[in-house]
Parts: structure tokens; sequence; C-alpha cells
């Protein structure tokens, strides 16, 4: 009955939104504690084999280790969290599911009407492919929306919160640290990547000099089949880089990346594998 009870409220709220670091209402925890835990069970994902716990940085379990800014999103909806740190410039984020497909877009919004960054994200299997980025949010105070463009049979938990440790120099990092040399794809442009089957975690960062970034990146298995794909769009490549990060369970895996964008804004990819 106290389930019943809960789930009736939740379907009479608001679209809620989270503000990073900020605790949960008492009224939100004591529903939490009366049941509402018990319907997101089914959402929990053990650390090993997918990488969704705690300990590779990018996994939701880092983002938020008490799980507070963890939200669960159904199909069809959509949630938000709020970041209002000035002295900070990314976020991170993460989708993830009990094993069922994940299709999203995930937006960075800045002022009431501006949207300098938005991508497209999918996983054939958000337990073993969990979707893992950093969003530049450009020393602004910015707010994520996460929406579910699945079925209401297709919900997931979404969690985002400003990068911590390590994760703070991430960007600028990965293209230090790859393991493939930088190369330029220019407008319309294609390449691919065979990825060695040793490698379990893959990082890329899309980037260009400031112009314009709209490109794909794909996970592929076999001949032209996407387990995994990034479609994004940001009117600067450098403030809003295009940094993700790949968990590959699979051997025979290639990574495939696509600009766009027109012939005039080219974008540098980088590769570090783990």
């Amino acid at each position: 009955m106290k389930l019943t009870a809960t789930l009736a409220l939740a379907a009479l709220a608001p679209a809620s939104g989270f503000t990073a670091g900020v605790p949960a209402p008492a009224a939100l925890t004591r529903m939490m504690a009366d049941g509402a835990q018990s319907a997101d069970a089914s959402l929990a994902v053990a650390p090993a084999g997918g990488g969704s716990g705690p300990g590779n940085g990018w996994a939701i379990g880092d983002i938020s280790p008490d799980g507070k800014l963890t939200q669960r999103v159904e199909g069809q909806t959509r949630k938000t969290w709020a970041f209002n740190d000035f002295s900070k410039d990314r976020v991170q984020v993460a989708l993830t599911s009990e094993g069922r497909p994940v299709t999203a877009d995930i937006q960075l919004w800045i002022g009431p009407d501006w949207t300098p960054f938005s991508m497209k994200a999918y996983s054939e299997d958000g337990k073993l492919r969990p979707i893992q980025t950093l969003i530049g949010t450009r020393n602004k105070a910015a707010m994520i929306e996460v929406r579910n463009n699945g079925e209401y049979e297709f919900p997931f938990s979404a969690a985002s919160n400003y990068a911590q440790g390590a994760m703070v120099n991430k960007p600028a990092t990965i293209p230090a640290e790859a393991t493939t040399s930088s190369e330029r794809v220019d407008g319309g442009a294609l390449r691919s990547y065979p990825i060695d089957a040793s490698v379990k975690q893959l990082e890329v960062v899309l980037k260009t000099d400031g112009k314009q970034l709209n490109a794909r990146i794909e996970l592929l298995n076999a001949p032209n089949n996407p387990k995994q794909t990034f479609e994004c769009f940001t009117n600067n490549g450098e403030l809003n880089s295009l940094c993700v990060c790949f968990n590959i369970p699979d051997e025979y895996t290639t990574v495939r990346v696509i600009n766009l964008a027109p012939v005039e804004f080219p974008c540098n990819v980088h590769l570090n594998e783990k």
C-alpha cells in the first residue's frame, strides 16, 4: 500500500530537477524509505562487468556515490539537474539501465533560451555499455536535461554532477594520453579505428579550434552493427568538445567517426585505449 501511494504521488508531481550538491528534501527521503527504493531496485547495476559502479571515474556510481543525484527516467519523460558554481566548467553525465536499450537526448541549457550543446545518445544495452560523457558549462550557471526517447517499458537511471578528481582535466588529458595519433577529419569525412581485443574501455574526444562541431561516433561490433552511438552539435567545439567513454565488452570492435558538418568545419579525433 505504501508503494502504491508513493507511485500515485510521483505521477501527480511535475518534472523534477536536482541541484548538484543540495541534499534531498526530508519529505522525499521519507518517501524513499517507505518504498520508492524498492521500485527502483530493478535499475540497480552491479559494478562487475558493466563498469557502472564506482571505480572507473566515468560510472554513475562515481558521479553520485550515495545515489542522491541519481534519478529514474521513465520512457517519454525528462529530468534536469541545475549547476550554479561559476568556478567550475564541466559536468559528468551517466545513463544506465538494467540491460535494456537506452535512447536519450542530453542538452545543456544556459540562460532562458540558449542550448549551446545537444547530444543524441543510444546504447543497445545500458548495463554493458552505459552512456558516459563530459559536458562543458563554460563557467556559467547551467542546467542539464536528460530526456528518455524510449517507450514506457524502457526506463533508465541517470545522474549528473560537477566533474570530480581526475575527471576535472579529462578533455585536456585524453589528447595528451592518447594511444593513437590525433587525426583531422574534414567535414563530410569518415574515419574508422579497429580496437584491440585487449581494450576494455575507450575514451574519445572530438574537438575543433572554436568552430562548430557536428559529428557522430559509433561503436560497431561486426560489420555495420552499431552497439552504441553519440551524435552532437555545438557552436563551439573547443568549449564543448565531445568527450565520451565506451565500455567494450566485446572483441572485434570498431569505432567510426563521421563529421556531419560542411567541409569548412573540420574536427580532430583523439582516442585513449585502456
